[in-house]
């Protein structure tokens, strides 16, 4: 989905909102909820990582439901505007392949104050996992490549 990302007004605040197949740029993302109202800005950057219980993972591989997993995105916005004082927010996922290294998710929120940007991008990213249709595939070195299950998603048997 290379179209421009998804705006919805909440008042003077906007939610942008994607899933990309290309590299996801932090500092463009970041820059797209800076404001001069704003004195925090917080963000999580979900990274793929070269390891998975004693596995060389050479990279990810990302799936998604994307009419229903942006339609959750904005919800998880929604969510956040209903509990805390946030100016801006961007939620990206990346679909496709991911290398090791490279981010998966940006998250980031402006608020007036910090606490406010804390609590939001930390309830973004546990809902986003437990809420939002992607799935991740491991592709390993040596072994089988094996999709992942999210222990927090709402339709896991892990539980």
């Amino acid at each position: 989905m290379d179209a421009n990302p998804e705006q919805v007004n909440m008042g003077t605040g906007k939610d942008f909102v994607r899933l990309e197949q290309k590299v996801l740029n932090v500092g463009e993302i970041v820059n797209l909820i800076v404001s001069p109202k704003c004195g925090a800005i917080s963000t999580f950057i979900g990274t793929t990582r070269d390891n998975f219980e004693n596995k060389k993972v050479i990279k990810l591989e990302y799936e998604a439901y994307e009419p229903m997993a942006l339609k959750e995105m904005n919800n998880i916005c929604a969510k956040i505007r209903s509990q805390w004082n946030i100016e801006h927010i961007a939620i990206y996922h990346r679909l496709g392949e991911v290398p090791v290294t490279e981010a998966s998710v940006v998250i980031a929120v402006s608020s007036p104050h910090r606490q406010e940007s804390l609590r939001a991008v930390e309830y973004a990213i546990n809902t986003l996992k437990a809420s939002v249709p992607i799935w991740k595939k491991e592709i390993y070195d040596i072994e089988e490549p094996k999709w992942k299950e999210n222990k927090e998603c709402i339709w896991s048997n892990s539980k």
